[in-house]
């Protein structure tokens, strides 16, 4: 019988010897770049529809159907084309002046929920949880705000709660290695909660800033890994009642409207009072995200929009929605 083969090689990619932070004009046009494929879908449909004809309920009945399908919901349709109809029902507008208004009502309801991630430093560490289902970008979404704290002068520490998938752990050591933090880590198929507290223990006693802790995803099997998830929350608040401090949902932009049952099953498992969107750049679906803050108000701290280290920003929602209108910024 020939050799099994060996694993494939964990890839995390590395950073170019040139990569710098993108200023802020550099990074809106990175983010228009990521959400073409979302703006092309709306811009070219409002076009079809506005081109020389006017405000009619024929037509707010093509754009809401628009919206809808390019992943806005149906509560946000019906929201932006009720203000476009109060201000301009019956006369001629043009593709521009609906996209600029659209834009403007996407701002609107973004806007409350487009919050950085802040850090209290009187807690030593700052502990965040961070759950998702696997493939969303949990482990590289760590990596990326390790950086990001690092370059704050913050020292972090890493735990690499997925202990049954080797990918995860191998993948965590090398942002451990690339970012300049430890990494907690176990044997394939440890106990999640035990190294959670072990990470936990360890970062107190080093007085480190913050403390990133990853979690599995496995939703085929939804009640074990609720059970693990829950486990791993009661075990740290043995150490530390007030912990986690921040429960970080990832989730992948190119799921659509499936990232709101996702949203209510982690809510359910654990107490999760933050999101970060990745792979915005890879999807039609962008206006998933205008749905999720309308449906549940939970701040949006990140959104990623490439694999550079720098790609995972604070989410604006100025920039966002005029992003998704394929406007320019001012």
């Amino acid at each position: 019988m020939p050799p099994a083969p060996a694993p494939a090689a964990v890839q995390v990619p590395a950073p170019a010897a040139e990569e710098v932070p993108p200023s802020k004009k550099g990074w809106f046009a990175k983010l228009k770049e990521g959400l073409s494929k979302s703006s092309s879908k709306l811009t070219d449909g409002i076009t079809s529809i506005f081109t020389k004809r006017k405000l009619d309920d024929e037509a707010l009945e093509e754009l809401e159907e628009l919206l809808i399908t390019a992943d806005l919901g149906p509560a946000t349709a019906a929201k932006v084309t009720a203000e476009l109809a109060r201000t301009r029902f019956g006369k001629e507008v043009s593709p521009e002046e609906v996209k600029s208004t659209l834009a403007a009502e996407v701002a609107k309801i973004v806007g409350p929920v487009a919050r950085p991630l802040l850090l209290d430093p009187a807690l030593k560490p700052h502990v965040i949880l961070v759950v998702g289902v696997n493939g969303t970008g949990k482990t590289t979404t760590i990596g990326k705000l390790a950086r990001q704290f690092k370059a704050e002068g913050k020292s972090v520490m890493l735990a690499a709660g997925d202990t049954f998938r080797a990918a995860a752990v191998s993948q965590l050591k090398i942002w451990g290695e690339r970012t300049g933090c430890p990494v907690v880590a176990r044997d394939t198929g440890a106990d999640a909660a035990g190294l959670a507290y072990e990470a936990l223990e360890r970062a107190r006693a080093e007085k480190v800033d913050v403390l990133l802790i990853d979690t599995a995803g496995r939703l085929q099997n939804k009640t074990g890994l609720m059970e693990e998830l829950r486990k791993i929350v009661r075990v740290i608040k043995k150490l530390d009642e007030t912990a986690p401090h921040t429960t970080l949902l990832t989730l992948d932009a190119t799921t659509g409207q499936n990232a709101h049952s996702q949203v209510e099953i982690f809510r359910d498992m654990v107490n999760v009072n933050g999101l970060i969107l990745t792979k915005l750049d890879g999807s039609a679906r962008g206006g998933v995200l205008v749905s999720l803050a309308e449906k549940f108000k939970i701040p949006v701290h990140a959104i990623g929009v490439g694999e550079g280290v720098y790609d995972l920003r604070p989410f604006d929602a100025d920039a966002f929605a005029k992003s998704l209108m394929g406007l320019n910024a001012e």
